[in-house]
């Protein structure tokens, strides 16, 4: 799609280069540009092997170099020259097409190129110039029909010159895009641009930088074929104008800030074959008006926020071909008006809510090569019977809700490439299989029960298998599986009911295979894999019961580079993966390993990633991890490791590292704040003795801070950085000794804490690195939530919390914690503050725990508290307050223990009437008494609005502050 796009200005070109060299063939050469052209060609170099600035993956233009200008030699014809098209009379230059010449080098403004003046069409794409700027002098070729420079180096301001070129049909200055933003039109060129180029016909500039240029401004020509803005950074509203040009063909505006809805079309017909709006943050339904794109062949909207239904006019446009709206949040059903005369050949509603059947007239779409309706709620059972789809290569229904037997039509498609079943509800046995060229075969995550169908065993192109998760019986060889010659992954997870035979007298192989999953099969030997897996990257055998130590064929594998061996009864020594040289992922939490870690694991030198959480390891953790080069994610929580933290952190790679819940002790090495990648830090839980590390504001991705339940103590100083915290989502320094005022000049700085992006649809996302093209690191971590601890396997994004509980702060609560208003959690309880509850913490409408209790808090509860409408959880215990306690939203909600220790409140739900004589005594004996005799209260969860976590909260009493966390539950 992409490169047809941006080619389909070439061919008119081409013709016309091919014209004329076969009219002038015979002419000779002007002396003029003979010379100038050998100048040219003498001062850039040659290379024949591409680079990526002339080889783009993503738009697959030039498939090798081609050398043109080093064909160019003195004493012969300029125009017999490859590349070069002269005038058929006069001999002067009029076209140069160097494309993928594999030229390298600067063009200068004194270049003999622009001394070319008969210039009319120059293409340069796909060279390298070395990340200069586009010389001005190319607006001294007033001539010029058509430029291209695309994906050629340039770099810097596009120099206003540019606009000079007043007869240009054809512009191209388009981008690759991992050089996105590489090139920047200044906001008074572009107009002059627009205003002096009026015969454009072709417009292509992906990814240049077009941030300060709004979509109001934009006065287009009329003559416009082709226009491409694809991730130009535009802003703005996106109006039928452009939609409605009389000869636009094809637009492509993906990829920009076009906030929203898509506007209603004022023309009753448009020439528009290929519209691509993706990436566009696009809100609001697909206005029916669409259906008077009747000349329409692709329809892009995906990774919009486009809500509604899918108008029942769209799937009836007459030319429609290709129709992608996957990623948004489009619900109801598929219209079932398919005509047999549609053309569709991908129809991609991938990640929608669409609901409800499969429409009847989906049989109708006998054109079909690609159809992919994954991760939406699809009902009830697939058609028993369709006739055709002779050309159907992919079929994704995975990730819905579809139950019943599977079909036997969709195992005998002649065309079919990948079938995706995965993860609905589809029962009863799997029929024989006769499409046998399915590459891409996975049914996991459903009820299917039975045998596995012999059948399976005969698609011999399979490079991907899913059979997990299901309710498969009887027993399997596994060498059965190596059929598969060219299988790459297996998946055979969580399938309690079938035995899964690894003994075999069979000699067999797996040469491709790269990935197995093996995990939850109640295995309690590792099955035997010597010389099987030659190339195998990716071993999971977690979750289940093996015990002892991992064998040496393990470490005999030189292509494995996971491991996941978490959730067993494991005691192997960590430093047997030390042979592992070239592993970058290994889990070895939950297992029962004891004994230290010396600095042999560091000879794995390309780990990146070490889960060894949950375990009985000892010792002091070796001062080599922490310099590695490549760790990313290091995990020691939950041990036995004791002596003081590495103090030498280096320069390096670290992105999370969890040591919570062990037996650490001494300072912080300030030499933590060299791991300028941190994002996530979790030392709770220790024995870690120190003042506030005042240097932590200096990690500038910091998302994660976890210091609560050590012995942290004193005030804590002002900020010496000029940005602190910018990142910082989650701060935890509960239970510990800090004294003095709560630092208003850090609550001031959290600057992710001030707002949150407004999450369309219900899809929740998480805090998640990649650590490979397809798998993700999510950071297990444990959290306090709503006076719980909960171990999270994932961070929602969401997740924004402050938890100072547990110490000496005093004085008032800041006014500014009212700004924080993505807040979801504050935790202030068990301290010495006093003072009024500020008003502002009215503006804290996401917020869903609040705890003030066991302080010294005096007045009335601001009824501006009333605003929080996803409030479930509010403990304002043992306080001094006053007065009746507001009324209406969640405030409804809660009971007598939210408010119980404060004399002197009346009003719903305590007893005490309001206006009735009641004790209005202090309460401050009873505080300094009782706050210490208890604890942590169980306080009313509200009910309505806000998420419900399901945690209902017990009553504890203890001699000293809140519990610290026995309640420990697995989320995420």
């Amino acid at each position: 799609m992409k490169s047809s796009m941006g080619m389909g200005w070439l061919f008119p070109l081409c013709c016309h280069f091919l014209l004329f060299h076969f009219s002038f063939s015979h002419s000779l050469c002007h002396p003029h540009d003979n010379l100038a052209l050998l100048h040219f060609k003498a001062s850039l170099t040659i290379t024949t092997t591409y680079s990526s600035y002339y080889y783009d993956y993503a738009y697959g233009y030039c498939h090798q170099v081609y050398p043109t200008i080093a064909t160019w030699e003195n004493g012969t014809d300029c125009c017999s020259w490859s590349g070069v098209t002269c005038h058929p009379i006069s001999g002067h230059v009029t076209a140069i097409d160097l494309a993928c010449g594999g030229l390298q080098g600067k063009i200068n403004a004194n270049s003999t190129l622009f001394t070319l003046s008969h210039m009319q069409s120059l293409n340069l794409a796909f060279n390298d110039f070395s990340n200069s700027q586009i010389p001005p002098p190319i607006g001294e070729f007033v001539n010029l029909i058509h430029l291209n420079l695309s994906s050629s180096n340039f770099e810097g301001e596009i120099p206003p010159q540019i606009s000079h070129l007043s007869k240009l049909q054809s512009l191209d200055l388009s981008l690759p895009h991992y050089d996105e933003f590489q090139l920047k039109w200044k906001e008074g060129t572009w107009k002059r641009m627009l205003q002096n180029v009026t015969e454009l016909r072709v417009l292509v500039l992906n990814y240049i930088d077009l941030s300060s240029t709004s979509m109001s401004s934009l006065n287009l020509s009329s003559s416009l074929i082709t226009l491409s803005l694809d991730g130009t950074g535009l802003k703005g509203k996106l109006t039928d104008d452009i939609l409605c040009l009389p000869n636009l063909q094809h637009l492509d505006l993906s990829g920009n800030f076009l906030h929203g809805q898509l506007p209603s079309l004022s023309c009753s017909s448009a020439s528009l074959n290929v519209l691509q709006i993706s990436y566009c943050e696009l809100q609001g339904p697909i206005p029916p008006s669409f259906s008077n794109l009747t000349s329409l062949t692709l329809l892009d909207l995906s990774f919009n926020y486009l809500n509604g239904s899918i108008p029942s006019s769209l799937l009836t446009l007459p030319r429609l071909n290709v129709l992608i709206l996957y990623k948004n949040h489009l619900s109801g059903q598929i219209p079932n008006v398919f005509h047999k005369s549609n053309r569709f050949e991908e129809l991609n509603l991938r990640e929608n809510n669409i609901q409800g059947e499969l429409p009847s007239t989906i049989s109708n779409l006998q054109h079909l090569i690609h159809l992919d309706i994954s991760r939406n709620k699809l009902e009830g059972p697939l058609p028993n019977k369709i006739a055709g789809f002779s050309n159907l290569a992919f079929l994704l229904l995975n990730d819905n809700l579809l139950n019943g037997t599977i079909p036997s039509w969709c195992f005998s498609l002649p065309s079919l490439v990948n079938l995706y079943l995965s993860n609905n509800k589809f029962t009863g046995h799997i029929p024989a299989i006769s499409s046998y060229s399915l590459q891409g075969l996975s049914l996991g995550g459903n009820k299917l029960q039975g045998n596995i169908s012999e059948s399976i065993f005969n698609l011999v192109n399979l490079t991907y298998l899913s059979l997990s998760s299901n309710n498969f019986s009887g027993s399997v060889n596994f060498s059965l599986f190596s059929k598969f010659q060219n299988l790459e992954r297996l998946y055979l997870s969580n399938l309690g009911q079938l035995s899964l035979n690894f003994e075999s007298s069979v000699n067999y192989s797996f040469n491709r295979l790269e990935y197995l999953d093996l995990s939850s099969l109640g295995l309690t030997e590792f099955p035997k894999l010597s010389r099987k897996v030659p190339v195998l990257n990716f071993l999971i055998l977690s979750n289940n019961k093996l015990n002892g130590k991992v064998p040496n064929w393990l470490h005999e594998i030189d292509s494995l580079l996971a491991v996941n061996l978490a959730q067993n009864f494991l005691t192997t020594p960590v430093d047997q993966f030390s042979r592992n040289y070239q592993l970058r992922d290994l889990d070895l939490s939950y297992n029962l390993l004891t004994g230290g870690i010396s600095s042999a694991i560091c000879n794995a030198s390309s780990l990146q990633n070490l889960e060894l959480s949950n375990n009985k390891l000892t010792g002091t953790i070796p001062q080599c991890l922490v310099n590695s080069s490549f760790l990313c994610f290091l995990n020691l929580g939950m041990n036995r490791f004791d002596g003081t933290l590495p103090n030498t952190f280096s320069m390096n790679s670290l992105v999370s590292l969890n040591l919570n819940d062990n037996r650490l002790e001494g300072p912080l090495p300030e030499s933590l704040s060299n791991c300028m990648q941190l994002e996530v830090l979790n030392l709770g839980n220790n024995q870690i003795e120190d003042t506030f590390p005042h240097w932590l504001p200096t990690l500038p991705y910091l998302k994660v801070l976890v210091l609560r339940a050590n012995k942290l103590h004193g005030p804590i100083s002002i900020f010496k950085t000029k940005h602190g915290f910018p990142s910082l989502n989650i701060f935890d320094i509960s239970s510990n000794n800090f004294s003095g005022p709560i630092p208003e000049d850090y609550i001031q700085r959290f600057e992710s804490m001030l707002g949150q992006d407004e999450v369309v649809g219900n899809s929740q996302q998480y805090m998640q690195w990649e650590f490979t093209i397809t798998i993700y690191y999510y950071s297990p971590t444990t959290l306090t939530t709503k006076g719980t601890s909960v171990l999270f396997k994932r961070i929602p994004t969401n997740f924004v919390s402050i938890d100072l509980s547990g110490n000496n702060f005093e004085g008032k609560i800041p006014n500014a914690i009212g700004e924080l208003q993505a807040l979801i959690g504050l935790n202030l309880s068990h301290n010495r503050l006093s003072g009024p509850i500020p008003q502002s913490m009215g503006n804290l409408i996401n917020l869903e725990s609040l705890d003030l209790s066991s302080n010294m808090l005096t007045g009335r509860i601001p009824t501006e508290l009333v605003n929080m409408k996803f409030l479930e959880v509010l403990n304002l215990s043992y306080n001094n307050l006053v007065g009746e306690i507001p009324q209406g939203m969640q405030f409804g909600s809660f009971l007598n223990d939210s408010y119980e220790g404060n004399l002197g409140l009346c009003g719903v739900p305590l007893s005490v009437k309001c206006g009735e004589e009641h004790d209005q005594h202090s309460s401050e004996t009873l505080w300094r008494e009782e706050k210490f005799g208890f604890g942590w209260e169980a306080v009313a969860i509200g009910y309505g609005c806000g998420m419900v976590f399901g945690v209902v909260m017990g009553s504890f009493v203890f001699l000293m502050r809140k519990p610290e966390f026995l309640v420990r539950m697995f989320g995420g």
